[in-house]
């Protein structure tokens, strides 16, 4: 049974850091470009960051760059979302996602809410 269990997300003040984790079972991990994609209210679910099987290569959306840092334990079947500088714009349900030639899946999300 392939999951992808989201962890990590919460309330943080502005300015603060939250590190999420993505815990990947039921699939080849290393087969897999792995992924952060984030769903605001009202608004369409958008790419934050991904990262190569390998991990040598990353990917970030304007909004995130120089704050958000994604990586990868291929040991560990996991992919991180290092957080920081956050903004209340931050503010969505974070989806991990798995990536191959041929299929795509998607974990249930964790909340990240930036308010002071």
């Amino acid at each position: 049974q392939v999951q992808l269990m989201e962890s990590g997300g919460g309330l943080v003040q502005p300015g603060g850091s939250l590190r999420l984790s993505c815990a990947a079972s039921g699939f080849t991990f290393t087969s897999y470009v792995m992924s952060w994609y984030r769903q605001a209210p009202g608004k369409e679910r958008e790419l934050v960051a991904s990262i190569t099987i390998n991990g040598r290569s990353t990917n970030y959306a304007d909004s995130v760059k120089g704050r958000f840092t994604i990586s990868r334990d291929n040991a560990k079947n996991t992919v991180y979302l290092q957080m920081n500088s956050l903004k209340p714009e931050d503010t969505a349900v974070y989806y991990c996602s798995a990536l191959s030639s041929y299929t795509r899946y998607w974990g249930q999300g964790t909340q990240v809410t930036v308010s002071s």
